[in-house]
């Protein structure tokens, strides 16, 4: 997270050079961001996190070497502070859930970077996850197109554990304590499990572990 005055430092990863270039240039012409580093794959973007330690890492899905959920995995196992944003020319739901569970905090489809990207960054520089309307759009249109056997209402263990700790009314900070894990990662365990389930706050998620017996009513 950035103090008052400081710019966001960030690194864009993408492979295909003229995008890049757009995405930095984007990225110089904002008062409060530095373009602090850049890589054309996914090898090469895990070396320049770790050693120009951006605020914000913006990573491409698609990437030789390693994709952009490889590569995020890599960076989050060595420093959780840098904030993972994925950008990503895919708008299946697949992509964005492998997101998710590699530690991004955010999301943004290529086709609405130009209206989104700025707002991500700043918002997973601040701890918090944004997923981008287009995305948002495709998830709720597909959610409502599936029919109620094949909507993904299957948590992993860990995720269980979080909506345990939510429904019970813990803080983030009490939750990622423990269960010895970062804010983030927390925060990022909470939108993917809402991203799943369909729903959209804490109360919701509480009903949810009070009909699971996680929880006493």
């Amino acid at each position: 997270m950035t103090g008052a005055g400081r710019s966001i430092g960030v690194l864009v990863a993408d492979d295909h050079g003229v995008v890049r270039s757009g995405l930095a240039m984007l990225i110089e012409r904002q008062a409060d961001m530095a373009v602090v580093g850049e890589a054309p794959d996914g090898i090469a973007a895990v070396e320049r996190a770790l050693a120009d330690r951006p605020d914000v890492a913006v990573l491409d899905v698609s990437m030789p070497g390693l994709t952009g959920p490889q590569a995020a995995r890599q960076i989050h196992a060595h420093d959780d502070s840098i904030a993972l944003l994925m950008l990503s020319m895919h708008e299946d739901e697949r992509y964005f859930f492998e997101a998710l569970d590699a530690g991004a905090l955010g999301y943004v489809p290529k086709r609405a970077a130009d209206a989104d990207l700025i707002d991500a960054i700043r918002t997973v520089a601040g701890g918090r996850t944004f997923v981008s309307s287009a995305t948002q759009g495709t998830l709720m249109r597909r959610w409502l197109e599936s029919g109620p056997g094949d909507r993904r209402e299957e948590l992993t263990a860990r995720e269980l554990e979080v909506v345990k700790l939510i429904a019970e009314a813990r803080t983030n900070r009490q939750i990622a304590e423990a269960l010895h894990v970062s804010e983030k990662t927390v925060e990022s365990h909470r939108a993917n499990v809402l991203a799943k389930l369909g729903m959209r706050d804490r109360v919701e998620l509480a009903r949810y572990a009070i009909r699971r017996g996680l929880v006493e009513p």
